[in-house]
């Protein structure tokens, strides 16, 4: 029976040979590794400069674009402007009239339109001033703008001291009356003449009693070989007019209602000519 040999070897010895053993294993195997750890090293070199000197001389290609060139023209535009703002200047001074101004003397009713056929529109006292704008055709009536009042009105020339220039100096002029949609025009309006008399006729409108303010006729009328304005205020429906032959131009009317706020759309009068005098026929003796 064979006995096992049993080889005491001391520890010192056996850790050389494993270190020995273990070193040479660990000195094959770096041979590849140091190599693609330098690998690391070529990524900073060239890709990162490339792309930075790349940015860095594409950034100052920009620069071209923002010259100045095009804000020069732009202001060059803006040096054609001042020539619409001397547009102003063409309008003729001289033809500005004068600057009337007048007094009232007793308490005054200023109106809608150049007569007391119109509405009231304020009141005046005595003492309170006006500038005197516009008139009718015969300087009766002006047109008026109180110092007193936010707007225009017309007032009675003889109601008026006119502390400077006079009023025929002010162009003709009829303004616009207020308008009112609350009620309908007049209807079936119609006229006829029997000599120099007009008698027109229209069916009543609806009103309120507090609105009513009856009907409106502004005709212009023939009175002695002269056409002449003639507003009339009616509280009916049947109005006589007279209206003479002789004139140039023909004779014309037209009709509103009125409220206490306004005027409604005008209704033209269908005017009968006026065929004056019957020639007289002298018998042959």
């Amino acid at each position: 029976m064979r006995r096992a040999l049993l080889v005491f070897v001391p520890f010192g010895v056996l850790l050389a040979v494993v270190g020995f053993g273990g070193g040479w294993a660990l000195g094959r195997r770096p041979i590849a590794t140091p190599t693609p750890s330098a690998t690391p090293t070529l990524r900073p070199t060239a890709t990162a400069t490339d792309t930075a000197t790349a940015a860095d001389t594409f950034t100052p290609s920009p620069t071209p674009t923002a010259t100045g060139t095009p804000t020069p023209a732009f202001t060059a535009t803006n040096t054609s402007t001042p020539t619409l703002v001397r547009s102003p200047s063409r309008t003729p001074s001289p033809t500005a009239t004068p600057e009337i101004r007048g007094r009232v003397m007793e308490q005054a009713n200023c109106r809608y339109g150049p007569g007391a056929a119109y509405l009231y529109e304020w009141g005046m006292y005595a003492g309170n001033r006006v500038t005197v704008l516009g008139r009718n055709h015969d300087g009766s009536w002006v047109y008026v703008d109180p110092w007193n009042y936010v707007g225009e009105c017309w007032v009675r020339t003889s109601l008026l001291k006119i502390l400077s220039g006079d009023v025929m100096d002010v162009h003709e002029f009829y303004g616009i009356l207020p308008f009112s949609e609350l009620y309908k025009p007049p209807r079936a309006v119609s006229a006829e003449r029997v000599g120099d008399e007009v008698t027109v006729i229209w069916s009543a409108v609806w009103m309120t009693e507090d609105d009513y303010r009856g009907y409106l006729i502004e005709a212009w009328l023939c009175v002695e070989g002269e056409i002449k304005f003639t507003p009339v205020s009616i509280d009916g429906t049947v109005i006589i007019l007279h209206d003479e032959a002789g004139c140039q131009q023909p004779s014309s009317a037209r009709l509103y209602t009125a409220e206490k706020h306004g005027y409604t759309e005008w209704r033209l009068i269908h005017w009968p000519p006026n065929p004056g005098p019957a020639p007289t026929f002298t018998p042959e003796p």
